[in-house]
């Protein structure tokens, strides 16, 4: 009982983390970032796929965040079912090299391009898959439909998804107007890249969806929360295009009442994943009763 306990709170206490600093712009790396994340097999350059994993996994996080506290649960957990599992903090800016995805998303977009490149050379594989929280799904998104990345990306993942913007639960025409002051929409676009981007319309939301947001090759999954408050609606993050796998998680488990952050710790979300990654071998997701409502 006592483990268990303990376990829950340890599962709290780090969402809590990812939480904070995410919404304050903060990182918990101390460690340059490309060597985030480097506990346990994540990151490890001299990785090996193997014949039952061939792709090795490459982590992107949200808007805010980092490889660090993105991926502390996700990294360990693919690491640990036998993954090459590699994951960038990209697209820092003014906030400094620890704080992540606030470039304009084209430009996070190529420099993910350059980053799988990396991978397939160190690693020898001919394909990664891809697994993405957030604007982690987004950038990918543009990455596989713009930048040649299909024909790199076996399986791609996205939870807490968002494709089709945000209305920031009804404030986005404020939000619009705000960004038309004088000096206040430099200045927000100078630190924040993905913010206007992100609030449609927008010429990028545009250009992801013109056509359909996936292209033939990769499989396709993605994951969202009805409790969803940061992706409103929560439909943002459905595809729903031919060949493609959209799962709601309560639709699945009714008893996972988890928000936008906590789909980074939520096991549910971590199930789809690794069946997604290997849907012939991995068992069928079960539900876990989970609360964790931001």
């Amino acid at each position: 009982m006592h483990d268990r306990k303990s376990g829950r709170l340890r599962v709290l206490a780090a969402a809590a983390l990812t939480a904070a600093a995410t919404f304050a712009g903060l990182g918990v790396a101390s460690v340059p970032a490309e060597a985030a994340v480097s506990h346990g097999a994540v990151n490890d350059w001299s990785c090996t796929p193997s014949a039952a994993h061939p792709e090795p996994v490459v982590l992107v996080h949200g808007m805010g965040a980092n490889a660090d506290v993105n991926w502390f649960h996700n990294g360990p957990a693919l690491a640990g079912q036998g993954y090459c599992v590699f994951a960038p903090t990209y697209g820092t800016g003014l906030l400094g090299p620890f704080v992540g995805g606030m470039q304009p998303m084209r430009k996070s977009a190529a420099e993910l391009s350059a980053y799988v490149d990396k991978v397939l050379g160190k690693t020898g594989a001919a394909k990664v898959d891809i697994v993405g929280h957030s604007e982690g799904s987004t950038v990918p998104a543009y990455y596989l439909k713009h930048l040649g990345g299909a024909a790199k990306v076996k399986h791609f993942v996205g939870f807490g998804a968002n494709y089709r913007g945000t209305t920031l639960s009804g404030l986005n025409a404020l939000a619009k107007e705000l960004l038309k002051l004088p000096g206040i929409g430099d200045l927000v676009k100078a630190g924040c890249g993905p913010c206007d981007e992100y609030l449609p319309p927008s010429s990028f939301l545009d250009e992801l969806a013109e056509g359909g947001i996936s292209v033939p090759g990769p499989t396709y999954t993605s994951i969202v929360s009805k409790g969803d408050q940061v992706v409103t609606p929560y439909t943002s993050g459905v595809l729903g295009e031919p060949g493609t796998t959209d799962i709601v998680l309560q639709d699945k488990c009714p008893s996972d009442v988890v928000g936008h952050l906590g789909q980074a710790v939520d096991p549910n979300v971590t199930a789809h994943i690794l069946k997604a990654l290997d849907p012939e071998h991995a068992p069928a997701p079960k539900c876990t009763p989970f609360f964790l409502p931001v």
